[in-house]
Order: structure tokens, then sequence, then C-alpha cells
């Protein structure tokens, strides 16, 4: 596509602001992301006695979702270095409508409770996770090309704002439907998501700024597109995990994914069987930390990006993340030890809060770190808060079961205060490591 003319003086004049289109577009993708992951935990529950299915069985089916997503996060990252984040996503959305699509038609041509039903469902559901691991390494990815660093923590909040809205969304959105419509229709309607964010993006969005007939001239400037990274020109796996900064950001989000995946998968729980809500209130109060994640993103993205500015990326990035996991990991303890229910709800909602309040400095450093690299670094981060979150999902019962809920969040609560401490290290060398890391960077790069 031809470039707008710069040199013109209407281009000139005006100005454009379509490295915010870009993000706001980045938060779609996680919001639509997040909804198709999710649906299937709200629709299990008229899949399973129509289908012949157990609650292992379903086990089976979530936990192929997990394993593709886990496995498919830096190739996804390193696809979109290579050929750039518009295709990469417009074809990922593609998949997850069509495996969306196939979630609730397959079934109709097995017997249910077969063998080769589960099959399906598991494979549907590995390729539905392998497609989505391109959604926030590609989406930073993305950001990186199109935003000057002095704005990449608050663009990143954009994705965060995407999936918390999901996370507060899907249940109540998905069960309607399901109700309304039945659970297969529900799959075929939310399908339309991805298919619709794969369309937008593809038409609205370049990977080089100066590709875009929208921008003018004076939002080149700002962008600074000679630092747009060159598709295909990326360093080799080995070179980017030798890099120490990039490991410990790796073992940070380790962490990350630890606590966030307590709030995920056991918020609910928690809140139903030791706190005595009723299912339906239960419900609606588990919404409510996500709607507290949805304003406490932005800012945290915008307050990393003011420190970053007067006293460096690193520092910026260790302020709000010490200071998010300080209060969310005393916050979790504190939940568990509260006795009224207000002061449990309000301590969970600001823990949650906290978490997201810290969630973009990740991936600005992530972007900060990598240079041509953004997707292979942010994908191998995830990767790490995943395995976090398997950790915590699997641990989290066992211990409930054997001490009870508060050492349960009392672990939550540790590992947040780990990853705070692990932040104190991040960023900080002697000159002898600086002239070593600035070698490796020059590889990097």
């Amino acid at each position: 596509m031809a470039k707008p003319d710069l040199a013109s003086p209407l281009s000139l004049q005006r100005s454009s602001s379509v490295r915010w289109l870009i993000a706001s577009l980045a938060g779609a993708f996680a919001f639509v992301s997040y909804v198709q992951r999710m649906n299937i935990s709200v629709a299990a529950e008229l899949m399973m006695p129509e289908l012949g299915l157990t609650k292992i069985d379903m086990g089976q089916v979530f936990s192929s979702f997990l394993l593709g997503y886990a496995i498919f996060q830096v190739p996804a990252g390193r696809l979109g270095d290579a050929i750039g984040p518009r295709i990469t996503l417009a074809l990922a959305a593609l998949f997850w409508g069509i495996t969306t699509v196939l979630t609730g038609f397959l079934p109709r041509m097995f017997v249910a409770g077969t063998a080769g039903m589960l099959l399906v469902l598991v494979a549907v559901r590995f390729i539905l996770g392998a497609t989505e691991a391109a959604t926030f390494p590609v989406g930073s990815r993305a950001i990186r090309n199109w935003t000057p660093p002095g704005e990449r923590a608050f663009a990143n909040s954009f994705m965060m704002v995407g999936s918390a809205s999901a996370a507060a969304a899907s249940a109540p959105l998905v069960s309607w439907l399901m109700v309304r419509f039945g659970w297969r229709s529900a799959f075929y309607i939310t399908s339309l998501f991805a298919f619709a964010i794969a369309a937008v993006w593809y038409i609205a969005v370049r990977d080089d700024p100066r590709q875009h007939k929208w921008v003018t001239e004076n939002e080149l400037r700002r962008i600074n597109p000679e630092q747009v990274a060159r598709p295909g020109h990326h360093a080799s796996l080995f070179q980017v995990v030798c890099n120490r900064d990039i490991l410990f950001l790796s073992l940070s989000y380790t962490c990350e994914g630890y606590v966030l995946f307590i709030f995920v998968f056991w918020l609910y729980i928690y809140l139903v069987q030791e706190r005595g809500f009723s299912l339906l209130r239960g419900g609606l109060l588990a919404s409510l930390p996500w709607l507290v994640a949805m304003i406490s993103a932005p800012i945290g993205g915008f307050v990393c990006d003011r420190f970053s500015e007067s006293r460096g990326r690193f520092a910026g990035a260790r302020i709000v993340i010490i200071l998010g996991y300080g209060l969310s990991g005393g916050l979790l303890f504190a939940a568990a030890k509260f006795n009224g229910r207000i002061a449990v709800i309000a301590a969970l909602c600001v823990s949650v809060g906290a978490l997201y309040f810290a969630e973009p400095a990740f991936w600005a450093t992530a972007v900060h770190l990598s240079k041509e690299n953004a997707g292979a670094v942010s994908g191998l981060m995830n990767t790490a808060g995943i395995v976090g979150g398997i950790v915590s999902t699997s641990l989290t019962p066992v211990i409930v079961k054997y001490f009870g809920w508060l050492p349960a969040l009392g672990s939550g609560a540790a590992v947040a205060l780990l990853c705070a401490c692990l932040w104190i290290v991040i960023g900080r060398r002697s000159p002898m490591q600086s002239r070593a890391e600035n070698s490796r960077s020059e590889n990097l790069s």
C-alpha cells in the first residue's frame, strides 16, 4: 500500500492517533481470545449430560487447551517476529472462529460418550490453545512497532483491560446464550467475535506505521518508525535466554501466573465454600475484582511510563511491580484472615486490582529487553507465567484439602512477595556485567 504524502501541508497541520487504534484492537483481541477460551467452561454444564461426558473427561478437554497454549507461546511469538503481527494475528483469530464452531458442531457426528468424540474435542481445543498463544506475544510486538517507548506500558494495558473485561463478561454472556439458544449455538455465536476481529485487524492494521494511510507526519515523528522491528531479523533463542534480565523477568512472571491463577480458578469456589455466599451471589461477587482490574491496569501503565521517563525503564517498572505485588500479596493474606464479608470482598478486589496495576510493566519491560525479538521474548515470559499457573492450579486444592484456605491463599501472598523481591535485582548489574550485557544486546538487535 502506498505511503501517505507526509510532505503535504495538510499532513503537517493535523495529527493522528492511529497508534491508539492499534492498541485498542490489541485489547479487543485479548477480549475475544478470553471469550473463546472461557466459553466451554460455562457450556460444560449442559455439554456433559447431553454428551455423556464426566468431569474427568472435561478436565482433559480443558487441559488440552492449556497444553497447546503453553507449548506454542514462543513459536507464535517468533512467527510474529518473522512475518509481522498483521497476518499472524489475523490468521490466529480465523482459527479461533473455526475451532469454536467445530466445538459445537463435531460432537453431532459421534455417539455421546464415545472415545472418538472426546478425542476430537481434545484435539480441537488443543488447536485453539495453540493459535491463542499468539494473542499476547504478537499483540505486544504490534504495540512495540507502533508505540514510542514512553507510552508502551500504557499501550500494553489495553490488552490487560481486554482480558479483565472478558473475565467479568464471559460467564454471564455465554450462560445467557446457552439458556436462550442452547449450548451449541453459544459456540456458534461467540465464534462470530473471532471472525470479526480477524477481518477488522487485517483491514485496519499495518506492521510498519509508514505503510498506514491514516498516519500523519506528526504521529510518525512521535512513533519514530526507524525503531520498528524488521520482520525476519531476530536472534536465536539461545541468545535470548542467555540474557540475565530476560531470565529473571521470566522467573518473576512465573510468580505472576501462580498468583493470578488462584483468582482465575479458585476465587468463586472460595467465596461459595469458605465464605458461604450463594451460587448466584458468589458469581456476581467473583466478577467484581475483574472490574477493578479494568480500571487499575491503565493506571498502572500510565504510572509506569511516567516513572520510566524520569528514572529509566527498569526503575519505572520496578517501582510499579514492587508496589503492586507487595500490596496484592498483603491483601490476599489479609482477605483470608478477615471475618467480615465486606472486608473480604474489598481486600480481594484491591488485591486483583494491584496485580493488574503491575501487569503492563512486565510487558513493557519484555519489549524493552527484546530489541528486535519482542514476540519471542514476550512468548518466553508468558510461557513462564503459564507454568506458574499450572503449579498454582494443581497445588491450591491440595493445600486446601490438607491445611485449609488460609495456607492456600497464604502461598499466593508469599509468591507475590517473592515476585517483588526478584524485581529488586532485575536491571541491576556491576560495570563489568553492563559491558557484557551491552555486547549481548548488540547481538540481539
